[in-house]
């Protein structure tokens, strides 16, 4: 029998397993890597996979096996490990950067690996972030630069070993190497990650070189210097800790958070924190705080030796901009110490970021860990999406599934534009896509255009423009195993619409093909455009001339003369976003945004004790529900989490009501929610309350991230639909 076994087959021990199942049966044959799946040959198919079976490696998944009458030549003698073949092709499936193993934990303590930060096995270690090319061998990763010495060598031949065929087997005499250099790239003496872990606990703030990137890191105590020197004031930093243990400490971890935290994707997860005060450093204003877990050897050793049971860990890179990978350019950030290795990193993952919903999973930043990963999808061809502007990610789909690339940042930041195009063109190469249509967002001003009409150009392919909440909901159907249609609340910062105006906070009913504007919030002027989103004054000042209130902020008399006359002439936006900014500035939660959804952010622990009270009722008029009139009673509630609660709900029960009377005509028990605020779980909650009232369960995201990061998923979807 011929087999053709496809799923996560390259990188994981797959063949050597193949290989020790079929010799301990005294079965002839071979296997062979063909890039896309793994073809074994085999004179007893079926007693064959009776043992496989059970003895798959652990980070393998199968997900079909095509069985195919074949004779093996009698001259065939035992069973063997043909050389691989191919490179490319429909269902191919790498394997994750995968946390270090227990086994290689142990060899880091004792053995000729004793304090070998590179150590893994085929059961751990970077598989994404140093793979060039298919098939998964060396020759095709960055460790091509190490040859291995006898030792390795006979490891890799002996079928008995763990790192029998493990393609970046190495160890101190043939594989990286780390190194520690000061400020000005000059070198420092001493074992690098023992004297990196001293010169951190003397308050020193470094930049460590890991896979997939680097991260700039401090011990607790440094925090508040690491914000005046970093330009961080206020976004919060994300933890590692040493172990569960030390998660504990700084957080209230529930059981499926504890989950996600050790298992080997690593990701940094939002948890509730514990009340102290070096966590209000850390999160400011924030009800949580970002936890992760070593991942890496080296990351195990500096814990090993740093006296310390927790790390600032942040992404080493200039804001905005991709996180830098080579090293002189990362001299260019002035850290005191920078503790590098001679390992190329081919693809930048930064880590990956979730929240945890029920049984949901939120995925903030989908990265490391996490991709390479797909979905599959009732449609066949190739296309290629390219998202929207910021938290972007790409995707390339191909044979019935969406790739997603890992999260690439903020589409207007220095060499982001050039990092999706590396990236995506890269999971082209992996597919084999030649796509036949490209698909961008709909507004006009975004810089991957450019690369979107390149692309297509190039291919010949089909380019559409997908309006922006749109491909929310796409992106939300296919993570809902494909639903044909769905009626949502789309609900974000912004997105260009189809009038021109800066849509978020939309009712709409969609599938593939089209999708009907249903009901939206009410359009409120954004007084100089760009600069309404930093200065929440400039909201306040629109929401109280709409509501014919005098000028309540520190607007001069003189200055609020010029902002009454840009109010004809500003974009008018139906943002559920901006909405929560108002709320937060009104109540005096935020005055400036310094990052990213910081004003909702910093809401939300008055969203998540707050109760409703009445006064805060409001209507919806021809499709357009009435927001701006609600402001004018915020004074009246003496509570501010009883206002800001009251608010977002009576706004998400004349939401829902309009798309659970579309979902009735449709015959679907269900709605969705999706868009950038629906990371907010109260938010997600009171509206599980409300859809609970029309006997409808509300459909959240669990593998495509519920914002930006998941826009170019929706694109590739609708753009598959369109062949």
């Amino acid at each position: 029998m011929r087999l053709i076994v496809k799923g996560t087959v390259q990188g994981v021990g797959f063949r050597p397993a193949v290989y020790r199942t079929a010799v301990a049966l005294g079965l002839r044959g071979s296997v062979c890597n063909e890039g896309s799946h793994v073809t074994i040959d085999i004179d007893d198919g079926d007693l064959f996979m009776s043992r496989f079976l059970a003895d798959l490696p652990p980070l393998a998944r199968i997900d079909s096996i095509e069985k195919i009458p074949y004779d093996i030549p009698p001259e065939v003698e035992g069973f063997t490990i043909r050389e691989s073949e191919g490179g490319k092709g429909e269902g191919f499936s790498i394997p994750t950067d995968t946390a270090i193993c227990a086994r290689c934990l142990e060899d880091l303590h004792e053995g000729r690996r004793k304090g070998y930060p590179f150590t893994s096995c085929t059961d751990c270690g970077p598989r994404f972030t140093l793979l060039r090319s298919l098939p998964y061998d060396r020759v095709a990763t960055a460790m091509d630069s190490f040859p291995v010495c006898p030792t390795c060598g006979r490891e890799y031949a002996t079928p008995s070993d763990r790192r029998f065929h493990h393609q970046t087997v190495c160890c101190p005499q043939c594989g990286p190497s780390y190194r520690l250099v000061g400020k000005d790239g000059e070198p420092i003496e001493g074992d690098p990650i023992a004297t990196f872990a001293k010169m951190l606990r003397e308050g020193r703030i470094g930049i460590a070189k890991s896979w997939g990137g680097m991260h700039i890191c401090c011990t607790l105590d440094n925090t508040a210097r690491m914000r005046e020197w970093y330009g961080r004031k206020q976004k919060p930093f994300a933890v590692m800790v040493k172990d569960l243990e030390a998660a504990r400490k700084y957080c209230d971890p529930a059981p499926e958070e504890e989950e996600q935290l050790t298992s080997p994707f690593r990701p940094i997860v939002l948890i509730e924190k514990r009340n102290l005060p070096v966590n209000d450093l850390i999160s400011p204003g924030l009800d949580n705080i970002g936890i992760f877990l070593p991942y890496t050897g080296m990351q195990v050793m500096l814990f090993d030796l740093l006296g310390e049971d927790a790390l600032i860990m942040t992404s080493a890179n200039v804001p905005g901009e991709p996180m830098i990978l080579d090293d002189r350019d990362v001299m260019t950030l002035g850290a005191d110490m920078y503790l590098l290795h001679n390992q190329e990193i081919v693809n930048r993952a930064d880590d990956s970021v979730i929240r945890l919903h029920g049984d949901r999973t939120f995925y903030i930043r989908k990265s490391r860990g996490a991709v390479p990963s797909y979905i599959e999808v009732p449609v066949h061809g190739d296309a290629v999406a390219v998202g929207a502007q910021e938290n972007l990610a790409g995707a390339v789909a191909s044979g019935g599934r969406i790739y997603p690339t890992q999260h690439i940042g903020n589409g207007e930041g220095i060499g982001v534009p050039e990092y999706l195009e590396q990236a995506v063109r890269f999971q082209m190469s992996l597919v084999g896509c030649e796509p036949q249509v490209v698909a961008e967002d709909l507004h006009p001003a975004y810089l991957n255009r450019r690369f979107a009409s390149e692309l297509a150009e190039e291919y010949s392919a089909d380019l559409i423009d997908v309006q922006h909440h749109w491909a929310h909901v796409a992106s939300l159907m296919t993570d809902c195993d494909g639903l044909s249609r769905m009626t949502a609340l789309a609900l974000d910062g912004t997105g260009h619409g189809d009038d021109g105006k800066a849509w978020g906070g939309e009712v709409l009913s969609c599938d593939y093909s089209s999708y009907k504007r249903l009901a939206h919030l009410e359009y409120i002027p954004l007084l100089g455009g760009q600069k309404a989103l930093t200065d929440l004054r400039r909201l306040r000042f629109a929401i109280d001339e709409m509501n014919g209130e005098e000028n309540a902020t520190t607007f001069s008399d003189s200055e609020a003369e010029v902002l009454r006359k840009l109010i004809p002439k500003s974009v008018r936006t139906s943002s559920f976003g901006r909405i929560l900014d108002a709320l937060s500035f009104y109540l005096g939660v935020c005055d400036v945004r310094t990052y990213d959804g910081e004003p909702a952010m910093k809401l939300e622990p008055l969203l998540a004790r707050g109760r409703l009270v009445e006064g805060f009722e409001t209507e919806t008029e021809n499709g357009v529900i009435r927001t701006a009139h609600l402001f004018r009673h915020l004074w009246k509630c003496p509570d501010p989490a009883d206002a800001a609660y009251s608010v977002v709900y009576n706004i998400l029960c004349e939401m829902v009501d309009q798309a659970a009377a579309d979902a009735d005509a449709n015959g679907e028990d269900y709605i969705g929610i999706t868009g950038g605020v629906s990371y907010d779980t109260p938010i997600v909650s009171m509206t599980e309350k409300i859809a609970a009232k029309y006997d409808k369960k509300v459909f959240c995201h669990n593998r495509v991230p519920n914002g930006d990061g998941g826009i170019s998923t929706g694109q590739a979807a609708i753009a598959l639909h369109r062949l």
